[in-house]
């Protein structure tokens, strides 16, 4: 109710003050007829003044007296015009300015009977807190979230490939436990869409990997359950992330998801925390980077927190990160279209890598990109040939090391 009551009377408010200025006048104005009635009505008196005096004739005082009466007469008529069309539309004036008032106050509630939601109640922060809290936890699960979408297309794939798939998943069917035929399996069934393979060949990864299971795995399979879902982090996939951080807590790929999972659970603060850590650890070129450098001061918003982004620490001469047009591109992009590029952006920096070389963080990221993506045989190869390329250097063999730590091939 007393919503309703602030609204009318501000509407009313608003409306009188555009009433006034329709009805008043301007405080001092003046016809400019009015003023010449004056000087006209002084030169008479000086007329007479100087005929008293004997400064000038009658005759040429009468024929003063003919040309001044002649004037008045002439702004004495112009008056009486401009006094009349003043008053003439007074009656109008105050009829648009009843007008004016009925359609802003009648105007306002009747948008505000289309556009907004009459009886809502107030939604303090901790109810808002509460909402989303009952958001979380009744989420959709992995299957009820796939039941709403479209039948999925698998990528086309060349025959060969395929074959080459199905004598993979005979070997692995008859060696269940040889850990490099399941990390090839995962690989090959997430590329030809099928997760729920994918998933089962990641999870005895992880079985045979047993305590060595690094964050990359976990992320792995995280990835297969975000990507069949086009986006969507289930609780399913939410689980994966939170082993990925409880053996490595500063995972990038799993902090990134998890804070996607915020902002689809109107959590915009503990997505703003995890996102703008991320974005001032960097690097740029990070496949994370672009698309959380386009929302990061939308979720500040959200989340209450003035914020400014850091500017990027790396120049585009230094390292091969995402141009302009890809950052600005990213936010409006769809998971699938997020993920192409982020694939781009890797090939980018492995093509460069293998034709000019690099410094070993470079190679750290590319080993830990590909790892994040999903294909870690890639990223086994790239690591073989790191420790090739660095055997006589501890020091950047050890950094190269840890990029192949969070890809999960450090073996």
């Amino acid at each position: 109710m007393t919503f309703w009551i602030i609204s009318a009377a501000l509407a009313l408010l608003l409306a009188a003050l555009f009433a006034l200025a329709l009805l008043s006048r301007r405080a001092g104005a003046e016809h400019p007829a009015a003023y010449d009635l004056r000087i006209y009505r002084d030169q008479l008196k000086e007329v007479e003044r100087d005929l008293a005096r004997g400064l000038i004739a009658e005759a040429e005082a009468g024929r003063i007296r003919t040309e001044v009466g002649r004037r008045v007469l002439a702004a004495d008529a112009q008056l009486s015009r401009a006094e009349a069309k003043a008053e003439q539309p007074r009656a109008l004036t105050a009829a648009a300015a009843v007008l004016l008032a009925l359609s802003l106050t009648g105007g306002a509630f009747a948008l505000y009977a289309r556009l907004g939601t009459a009886g809502l109640g107030d939604l303090p922060h901790q109810a808002r807190l509460q909402a989303a809290e009952t958001l979380y936890a009744n989420r959709k699960s992995q299957a009820a979230f796939l039941a709403r979408l479209p039948a999925p297309s698998a990528p086309p794939q060349e025959a060969g490939y395929i074959a080459l798939v199905e004598r993979l998943r005979e070997a692995v069917a008859q060696r269940p436990d040889e850990l490099q035929g399941q990390q090839f399996l995962a690989q090959s069934e997430a590329r030809l869409g099928n997760y729920a393979a994918a998933r089962a060949a990641q999870s005895a990864v992880i079985r045979l990997k047993g305590d060595t299971a690094s964050a990359g795995d976990f992320v792995t399979m995280a990835q297969m359950y975000i990507t069949e879902a086009d986006g969507y982090v289930s609780p399913e996939a939410e689980a994966a992330l939170r082993r990925a951080l409880k053996a490595d807590r500063t995972d990038p790929v799993a902090r990134y998801f998890l804070g996607q999972m915020w902002l689809q659970n109107d959590r915009p603060d503990r997505a703003f925390s995890l996102w703008s850590q991320l974005l001032s650890q960097g690097p740029e070129a990070a496949p994370w980077i672009a698309p959380i450098r386009q929302s990061i001061e939308d979720i500040a918003w959200l989340a209450g927190v003035e914020y400014t982004p850091p500017a990027p620490r790396e120049t585009a001469a230094d390292l091969p990160g995402p141009s302009v047009q890809e950052i600005e591109s990213a936010g409006e992009m769809s998971p699938a279209e997020r993920q192409e590029m982020i694939e781009g952006m890797v090939q980018r920096l492995n093509t460069r890598l293998a034709t000019e070389g690099g410094t070993p963080d470079e190679w750290a990221r590319l080993i830990s990109a590909y790892g994040a993506l999903g294909d870690t045989g890639r990223a086994s190869a790239i690591w073989k040939e790191a420790q090739q390329r660095f055997a006589d250097t501890p020091d950047a063999l050890e950094t190269v090391r840890r990029g192949a730590a969070r890809a999960g091939v450090d073996q």
